[in-house]
């Protein structure tokens, strides 16, 4: 994969890792009724999309909103989506910031483009935390998120574990990578664990990438149009397709549908969504990554009410995100992902109530993982 640093093109950022250590990790300084979020109780929370991902609005938003109300007394929470504009997204923060939001939590459109919000925000004295997706800025006072590169890695071992069968039904070794968007951290982070396991694969000669692109947005249409050209381009001889999330995976599947190949190649997937499970259960998908949100959720919660209390944020935030375009490392909490395949849905995503089995099971013959 080609350098980060080159592909983004960032220039100079503004601000330094040394304002960031100020406070226990939010040095900003400035404006505004509760400068560097003391005594805030008006959060912003900037929500990027709910078209592609439906976690977005099914999950992130109650329970970032709800894990803040439940450390904050008093505490409002507005989250306005901006539904893939990052134009839209600059505005919604102006917007906030200019209503007395006094700390963002910014789920980014882009990784780049939002660097304006913390600059915008860093000027009135506002903390900002990145939330999932990382803010290429050295003025990010925080980042909330999961172990991006450990996410990768689970999709790469599954492949790794698995491929071999795949491999021999199919007779070729031919693996198409359907990776997120280009604009997002996520997708380089995902991409480089994913890499870290599926390399030596590659330069071994047991699996050939045939086919890897970057869907703009994470979108899903896009994604099966992705998958369409590398089936017509490799005469629909495709063993594996590493898809970066089960939206994604879902159009994927599609695309193998037309062509009688799905239940034939191995297909991975992301945030264990409802669509994700369902496909698992029926044999469509392979694997999926679940990232208990809750957890991030109550862990944004607690690190927004220490620094509306004022308090060391420094056993909340117990990382280092080095920004990719700059120099700061960002105080970070840093989640810990699971992989669940057809063997583990009862003791994971069910068992944690994070998917009904009744929103899964529908068309799956009874008794399926001890689920339906």
């Amino acid at each position: 994969m080609h350098s980060l640093r080159a592909r983004i093109g960032v220039t100079a950022l503004l601000g330094a890792s040394l304002a960031i250590a100020a406070c226990g990790g939010g040095g900003t300084t400035g404006g505004g009724g509760a400068a560097n979020g003391k005594g805030c109780k008006h959060i912003a929370f900037l929500l990027p999309e709910s078209a592609t991902a439906a976690r977005w609005e099914a999950a992130d938003h109650p329970d970032v909103e709800a894990a803040i109300k439940a450390n904050i007394s008093g505490a409002t929470v507005d989250a306005p989506n901006a539904q893939g504009s990052a134009t839209t997204q600059q505005t919604q923060a102006e917007t906030e910031l200019s209503k007395g939001a006094c700390i963002l939590v910014v789920a980014p459109v882009d990784s780049t483009a939002s660097t304006a919000i913390v600059d915008k925000a860093k000027a009135q004295g506002v903390p900002v935390i990145a939330y999932d997706r990382l803010i290429y800025s050295d003025s990010l006072n925080y980042y909330a998120s999961f172990d991006g590169e450990a996410v990768g890695k689970a999709q790469g071992q599954y492949i790794s574990d698995h491929y071999q069968q795949y491999v021999t039904q199919n007779g070729n070794n031919n693996v198409m990578m359907i990776n997120g968007s280009d604009t997002d951290n996520n997708a380089h982070l995902f991409g480089k664990g994913a890499h870290d396991i599926l390399d030596p694969l590659y330069n071994s000669g047991k699996l050939k990438n045939v086919y890897e692109k970057f869907t703009p947005g994470w979108d899903n249409a896009t994604a099966q149009t992705e998958a369409e050209a590398a089936l017509t381009a490799n005469q629909n001889k495709i063993a594996i397709a590493y898809v970066m999330n089960d939206g994604m995976a879902n159009t994927v599947i599609a695309a193998l549908k037309a062509q009688g190949l799905n239940k034939k190649v191995l297909v991975t997937g992301q945030d264990a969504e409802v669509s994700g499970i369902h496909n698992i259960l029926t044999g469509d998908q392979s694997m999926t990554v679940y990232k208990p949100i809750k957890k991030l959720a109550d862990s944004v919660g607690k690190l927004v009410a220490a620094i509306s209390n004022g308090t060391a944020t420094s056993s909340i935030a117990t990382a280092q995100v080095k920004n990719p375009s700059g120099n700061a490392n960002i105080p970070s909490v840093l989640n810990p992902v699971t992989s669940v395949d057809i063997t583990n849905i009862k003791d994971t995503v069910i068992a944690d109530g994070f998917i009904k089995a009744a929103d899964v099971c529908q068309g799956v013959p009874a008794g399926t993982a001890g689920v339906c």
